[in-house]
């Protein structure tokens, strides 16, 4: 604290004594010649004019020295200077003129002959002119050619041979960070070769030497086949998915590798110099579809203050949801896991690592199969918003386990949304999948019911505002292929793809949880929200991305090897069900899913018949059961009505 004092008090340190020595001779020599030049007559300066110099110097130098350090003129190095120190310059020297004038107006240090000796001489304009005109060029000028004289080394910039030359895609801020770093640093063993911008006004452009070549639209293949980098830097941390995947595609094709700039918050979680932390382009970055990116303080602020439950809080989405949740200060979050590995990792991440206080979070060890369990659980926590994100969703382990899918998956969920209704819960959220829409595997099935067993409880209680959450794969889930191609990637292949044809939607998991957050303010109750996640990617070319990405080339160092659709595997998937028709909601990227909705009776007697045939283990029937829902609406019509 003495220290922070004394430094508000005098903004000055050691190192600047030279700095102020410098500025000191500057200005005595500005204010000799701005006499020098006022009268410039061949008798030169008057006799009085001389003795009101010799009077003032002195005062002035050290007043002017005592107003530049008021500006803080000497808490940097001057080879650092930028054109803000320039601004402060300026002022400091208007402020040090007036002074001047001031002074000598003030103190009267020689009297005017002509005037009887009664009346100070004062300093003439022209030589106030002179002074403020010569101080700023002096000062001013002394810490821009510091700056030059430093910089001047980056222009003699001379790499290595060994040096790998570099192509950076973007002449922004970013570019010229990583140009710098590069000039300063030779034993990074990097060559600047060029940029490439989109901006028309820097085309031609030279930045520290360096020209911009052209921009990524149309004169990326150009520019890469004509200056043959070694390497291509992507210097825009928040480019979008589209020109990440331009570029990425465009070297690819030529064996080159690349990377990109990371964000501020990547910066800010590592450390070092910039170029060393500028990390290989990711499968996230080359999808072709701009990230969602909303204000989770804002758009999650209806949980502030609630207590929030959190089912499969252990999972890849219940985890996020964990996190994202916890950023917008509910009064208590119940972590619900029956994986006790799981639900202790996320407990232990949110308390020591986001810093959640323990007296806010709970976690706790259930499964949402049992109700009774699962009313003591509301019953002693007494939740106001549930996002119920537990789920069963391995595809190919579902089909050969399918009265543990539909258990898990379905029956879990009407039993949970019922409890819910039952202790008052304000909103309860289903996080659904793509799957679920005209399903044709046990899995897809199991969540369609469960979807359905939601919009039946909401209408049962009213005073609940329940919700349902659509979307397709998350990259980096469990579930995902993405991981399970990466693992094959790490093991020297062969990469599995089932069909050569199949599309997936992908959307990353921190947006997928953002909005799913959001979809729990919409509507009014019942509604099923879908997420917008752009166009399908073609699962083949997202396998050869990712053999490429890893340095490798698809078909010679890694196979990939086509084996054929499992039973039930769609090649593409769809967000809606035919009879369903989207509607747009007040919130970006969620669209909503109109359709008639059936009674709860209906609901009631579906699930009638599937849960007595879970109760006698009964796969096969089960199977069947379910299969009907691949068009559920009319299957239903020949179900029991009666509860």
């Amino acid at each position: 604290m003495r220290r922070r004092i004394r430094s508000a008090a005098l903004p000055v340190h050691r190192h600047s004594v030279p700095q102020l020595a410098v500025d000191g001779v500057l200005v005595a020599l500005a204010y000799f010649l701005a006499y020098r030049l006022r009268f410039d007559a061949p008798g030169g300066v008057p006799d009085r004019y001389r003795e009101l110099f010799e009077a003032t110097i002195f005062p002035v130098v050290a007043g002017s020295l005592v107003v530049f350090t008021l500006f803080r003129l000497y808490q940097k190095w001057w080879r650092y200077s930028s054109w803000r120190d320039i601004e402060a310059v300026v002022g400091a020297v208007v402020v040090a003129t007036l002074a001047l004038a001031a002074y000598v107006a003030i103190a009267t240090p020689v009297p005017d002959p002509f005037n009887g000796g009664d009346v100070g001489l004062k300093v003439p304009a022209g030589v106030l002119a002179l002074f403020f005109l010569l101080t700023l060029t002096f000062v001013g000028g002394a810490r821009l050619v510091a700056r030059a004289v430093h910089e001047r080394r980056l222009a003699g910039f001379r790499p290595r041979r060994d040096a790998r030359g570099v192509l950076i895609v973007g002449a922004g801020d970013g570019g010229r960070l990583v140009l710098r770093e590069i000039l300063r640093n030779p034993s990074l063993k990097l060559s600047p070769l060029g940029f490439l911008d989109d901006d028309p006004r820097l085309r031609g452009a030279r930045l520290e030497g360096v020209k911009v070549l052209g921009g990524t639209d149309g004169d990326l293949a150009r520019v890469i086949d004509d200056v043959e980098p070694d390497e291509v830097i992507i210097a825009i941390p928040s480019a979008p998915g589209t020109l990440r995947a331009r570029v990425a595609r465009a070297c690819r094709e030529r064996g080159i590798p690349v990377r990109t700039l990371p964000t501020v918050f990547e910066l800010l979680q590592t450390q070092g110099q910039l170029v060393k932390q500028v990390r290989e382009v990711q499968v996230e970055d080359v999808l072709g579809r701009d990230p969602v990116v909303m204000e989770v303080d804002r758009l999650g602020a209806y949980l502030n203050g609630e207590v929030v439950l959190v089912t499969g809080a252990g999972g890849s989405i219940g985890a996020e949801l964990c996190r994202q949740i916890a950023r917008v200060a509910p009064r208590r979050l119940i972590a619900v896991d029956h994986a006790e590995d799981n639900l202790f990792r996320i407990q232990r991440e949110l308390e020591d690592d986001r810093h959640v206080h323990p007296a806010t979070l709970t976690a706790v060890l259930a499964d949402c199969r049992e109700e009774e369990r699962m009313r003591e659980v509301f019953a002693e926590h007494r939740p106001t918003v549930v996002f119920h994100a537990a789920a069963y969703k391995h595809v190919g382990l579902m089909e050969g386990n399918a009265v543990e899918a539909v258990r898990n998956n379905a029956l879990a969920t009407r039993l949970l949304a019922r409890v819910a209704g039952d202790t008052g819960v304000r909103v309860f959220v289903l996080v659904s999948t793509d799957k679920a829409v005209t399903p044709a595997t046990v899995m897809g099935a199991s969540k369609a019911l469960a979807e359905y067993a939601v919009e039946a409880e909401s209408q049962r209680y009213p005073e609940t505002r329940f919700a349902t959450v659509r979307f397709g794969n998350v990259l980096g889930s469990s579930g995902s292929v993405v991981p399970i191609f990466r693992r094959q990637i790490a093991r020297g292949g062969p990469v599995t793809v089932t069909d050569e044809r199949m599309t997936r939607y992908f959307m990353t998991i921190p947006e997928a949880v953002q909005l799913i957050i959001r979809s729990g303010s919409l509507g009014a109750g019942g509604e099923i929200f879908v997420l917008d996640m752009g166009e399908p990617v073609a699962i083949m070319q997202l396998a050869r991305d990712m053999i490429e990405l890893s340095g490798l080339r698809p078909g010679e160092d890694i196979a990939i090897e086509v084996v054929g659709r499992r039973p039930g595997e769609k090649l593409h998937e769809e967000l809606f069900n035919p009879q369903e028709r989207p509607q747009p909601t007040p919130a970006e990227r969620i669209l909503r899913a109109e359709r008639d909705r059936l009674e709860p009776e209906t609901v009631d007697a579906m699930f009638q018949e599937i849960n007595l045939l879970v109760l006698e283990g009964d796969a096969a029937g089960l199977a069947r059961k379910v299969s009907e829902l691949s068009g559920l609406h009319p299957a239903v019509g020949s179900l029991p009505t009666g509860p």
